[in-house]
């Protein structure tokens, strides 16, 4: 299994404009979504007036009142007319999550297979920052899960490695059994919690 989350907002800022009552500004905010359709949010403030954007393509301006404007902007429009500024956008950062057979740092063969997508995300960035935490269930005293957390971690990066992403971009941690995806007791064997997590920016 493999997961991957995050959220992609873009902010295009407009001249601003003189009133009576002084500037106003006119910036207008769009917020995109992920590339697997998600979105964030974003509050938008103007003054004494506030809006919140949870949605594909919503927008907020100023009106010549000041007061912010909210509507749903044209996405078609929208990536016409800001495609240079989108395309020099850094790629967003992304968590994968890989897990590992009971007691051992070799991967299971689902997640195995799932280094291939991880390693076209780390293709799109052309200096990427890799950070790998390793972690274990709650099967074993302390120290074996510290030193098990530890070699998981170090065979994610020996797999990057060996694939060509350079090993100075790759930070190694393990926490143990500390911090477990899925609570349970001591002594309970969870695959869930026997895991990686590799964060690429």
């Amino acid at each position: 299994m493999i997961r991957r989350a995050f959220v992609a907002a873009f902010v295009a800022l407009l001249a601003a404009c003189a009133t009576p009552h002084g500037p106003v500004s006119r910036d207008r905010v769009i917020l995109l979504s992920s590339s697997d359709g998600t979105t964030g949010a974003v509050d938008v403030q103007q003054g004494s007036h506030t809006a919140v954007l949870d949605g594909a393509y919503a927008s907020a301006s100023a009106g010549s009142d000041g007061a912010l404007q909210v509507h749903r902007a044209d996405p078609a429009a929208t990536l016409e007319q800001f495609a240079a500024a989108i395309a020099s956008l850094p790629p967003a950062p992304a968590m994968f999550t890989v897990y590992f057979v009971f007691g051992q740092d070799e991967l299971i063969e689902e997640s195995r297979k799932a280094i291939a997508q991880m390693l076209q995300d780390v293709a799109r960035r052309p200096v990427p920052e890799i950070t790998v935490i390793g972690h274990a269930d709650q099967v074993g005293a302390e120290r074996i899960n510290d030193a098990l957390s530890q070699r998981r971690a170090e065979r994610v990066k020996e797999m990057l490695v060996q694939r060509g992403v350079p090993a100075e971009r790759i930070t190694i941690v393990g926490r143990g059994a500390r911090e477990p995806l899925v609570r349970s007791a001591d002594g309970v064997a969870e695959a869930r919690n026997r895991r990686a997590e590799i964060n690429i920016r």
